[in-house]
């Protein structure tokens, strides 16, 4: 902003809007199964920064770069992170994934409370696909995701070629007065001192007993949340509902729930969803509101089955 500043007063004349900061590598991301075979390998070929309003958005775009696009859009506490193994499926299934840090979250940019509303990241949104010239992709969020995903789906219709929420709802916040303390106290402490409550929020009895290297790790990575997460944590329990904007919508929806979920459990996640847009729904066992992390495989084979029928769709079409 000081250097748009100091060029009006030299020229007379804005500066030219910023250009995204991109870097081309070559990551190899490999997953060793428990018989010590290669089970995955994500070549990771760009990340960057996006200058979207006030905010730089952080992604990642994983290689093949000639398939579909499917952009993944992760929950509130959790950043691009949680969809490393879902990535990896989507991309040896041949598509190219994006995925992104939202504002507050990962390494994107630090903003106060009002800069950080749902219909905000919904914008962040669709300005990362057009600023990235991806053309019409699939989007799938989860929780938080979940909800942008669905209002890309009623208020751009022509950046998608389908939507995914998982874990989400298109509802207003039905846990309002037992949520608003907890994000009182992530805004007074940060996450620290609420672990628990939020890991029994967001993950499912099957992940909690068992204490997954997925659990732990987040567990890890959510203790450091600072303050900051609690005005991301207000915007999202004081959404807006979305489901009469959904009636009529014309992109193909698909709502996956899982049967453990504690902050939206079925059928807010799936049935709710399907029959506000006219979607599809299907519900995963032994997952809890993290669904893409805690099942990336049955989410994947989901989730790939519902490309495959639009994109069939698409192109008997055209």
């Amino acid at each position: 902003m000081r250097a748009m500043a100091d060029s009006v007063r030299a020229t007379g004349r804005p500066a030219p809007p910023l250009r995204p900061t991109v870097r081309t590598v070559h990551v190899f991301r490999i997953t060793v199964g428990a018989s010590g075979r290669i089970e995955t390998v994500m070549a990771t070929t760009a990340v960057g920064t996006l200058a979207i309003g006030t905010a730089s958005i952080w992604y990642e775009i994983s290689a093949p770069a000639d398939g579909s696009t499917v952009v993944l859009s992760h929950s509130l506490f959790f950043d691009h992170r949680m969809f490393d193994e879902l990535a990896s499926l989507l991309v040896a299934a041949g598509h190219r994934v994006v995925t992104y840090d939202h504002r507050n979250h990962g390494q994107s940019s630090v903003h106060q409370q009002n800069e950080v509303s749902v219909d905000t990241l919904t914008e962040d949104a669709a300005a990362l696909i057009e600023q990235l010239q991806l053309g019409r992709v699939h989007f799938l969020g989860n929780s938080l995701g979940g909800f942008v995903a669905l209002r890309l789906a009623a208020r751009r219709p022509e950046l998608l070629l389908s939507a995914v929420a998982v874990g989400s709802s298109a509802e207003e916040e039905h846990q309002l007065e037992a949520f608003a303390p907890l994000v009182d106290r992530l805004s007074e402490h940060g996450a620290s001192d609420s672990i628990d409550t939020l890991m029994y929020i967001m993950f499912g009895d099957t992940s909690l007993s068992t204490d997954t290297p997925s659990v732990q790790d987040w567990r890890e990575r959510m203790v450091a949340l600072d303050r900051t997460i609690g005005g991301s944590a207000y915007q999202v329990i004081h959404r807006e509902r979305i489901v009469e904007e959904l009636h009529g919508c014309t992109v193909p929806v698909l709502a996956i729930s899982g049967t453990e979920d504690h902050a939206y459990p079925p059928p807010i996640s799936d049935v709710n969803i399907a029959t506000a847009c006219g979607g599809e729904h299907r519900r995963v066992d032994a997952a809890g509101h993290s669904v893409s992390l805690e099942q990336p495989d049955t989410v994947a084979n989901h989730v790939l089955a519902h490309f495959a029928g639009v994109e069939s769709t698409v192109g008997s079409q055209g």
